[in-house]
């Protein structure tokens, strides 16, 4: 099957196939014909999952990993859409402000890998609507909006992922409490009156030594359009299920090149690794209490990989700013942001007064 310029043709009618979440297959929206996608061969499998060395990725000298490729920058929150080219204007799924297609070129390390949507549009929007349904001080028009059941945009989100092999000399205290009694005094009734009681006390003990830890898929993602604690949000992610890259899973889909540099990502990471490293250490450390002096740390091994992660959006301007939502395509976890109604705080609140005066007139009556 040979590739047209803006996605598969479907070999009953030749209308434009889309990949279907639910078919696990590409579907055609014309006709409903279903093609399999093709296994990818077990060696090519192998090569398209296989770590990147990260010092030749700090280089720059990965070879045919970098690619160019067309971006579409969004004039409102800055994310880096990668359109087909029959797409003449759309919405930026992260804020809703229009954008035309540019020429942009964007020569970036290509993705390696994906996790292709499990969850389909309708799944991921009742999950929507149903989370929205618990939200008691949400505008009226906010829940109108879900209800209208306008469709989720499919966006494949950049991420990198980081390992490395870690062995770490450290150098602190131990803190083993212990308790001592005490007398002291104090007043009851104008007397004074002697007491004794239990002090907590901490004898600290100096300790060195060594931990050492590898880490696996540190997750971090390559874009900025989504705040970073709503991808925190849609975590875990089931990365053992990683296919490689395949322009038959991106088909009817949107894809954002990243815009977090490979360099800055590994700085995060190695934040989020020393931290881990740090909890080591305080274990190792052992006690009640620990003071951790320094730590120096070894770093090898180090290597990386591009890959896109499947989120459904839904962006929505409400009172002259832009919301959204995001639901994992694996899972269907939903996270979101959201406007308050005052309206409904102001009566919430004023419920509240009524019910506390009720009460406490009863009260008196009663007496």
């Amino acid at each position: 099957m040979e590739r047209a310029a803006d996605g598969w043709p479907c070999e009953a009618c030749g209308a434009k196939l889309a990949f279907d979440p639910a078919a696990g297959a590409l579907v055609c929206r014309h006709c409903g014909h279903t093609q399999p996608v093709p296994e990818a061969p077990a060696r090519s499998r192998a090569s398209a999952l296989a770590e990147l060395d990260l010092a030749a990725g700090l280089r720059g000298s990965l070879g045919d990993a970098v690619v160019e490729s067309r971006v579409s920058r969004c004039p409102g929150c800055g994310a880096e859409l990668e359109l087909g080219g029959t797409v003449t204007a759309t919405t930026c799924p992260f804020c809703a402000t229009p954008i035309i297609p540019g020429q942009q070129v964007h020569r970036a390390i290509r993705p390696q890998a994906l996790l292709p949507f499990a969850v389909p549009e309708r799944d991921a929007r009742a999950a929507m609507v149903a989370w929205l349904g618990r939200l008691w001080f949400a505008p009226n028009g906010l829940q109108e909006y879900a209800r209208k059941g306008r469709l989720l945009t499919g966006i494949y989100v950049p991420f990198w992922t980081f390992d490395a092999a870690t062995r770490s000399r450290y150098a602190g205290q131990r803190g083993d409490a212990y308790y001592e009694t005490r007398t002291v005094t104090v007043q009851e009734n104008g007397r004074n009156v002697q007491r004794q009681e239990r002090v907590r006390r901490v004898r600290w003990t100096p300790v060195s030594g060594w931990v050492s830890r590898r880490f696996d898929d540190v997750l971090v993602i390559g874009s900025t359009s989504l705040p970073q604690g709503d991808t925190e949000a849609l975590a875990p992610w089931d990365l053992a299920a990683l296919q490689p890259m395949r322009d038959d899973f991106l088909s009817g889909f949107q894809a954002e090149a990243y815009n977090v540099p490979l360099r800055d990502g590994h700085a995060v990471a190695r934040d989020r690794m020393a931290a881990v490293i740090a909890q080591d250490v305080r274990a190792a450390i052992g006690g009640d209490e620990q003071r951790i002096d320094r730590i120096d740390t070894d770093w090898s091994s180090e290597t990386f990989k591009h890959i896109l992660l499947p989120v459904w959006t839904a962006a929505y301007r409400y009172g002259g700013k832009a919301w959204r939502f995001v639901v994992n395509g694996q899972t269907g976890k939903v996270r979101g942001e959201r406007p308050w109604s005052v309206w409904k705080i102001t009566l919430a609140v004023l419920a509240a007064a009524i019910v506390v005066a009720i009460g406490a007139w009863l009260g008196q009556d009663l007496q």
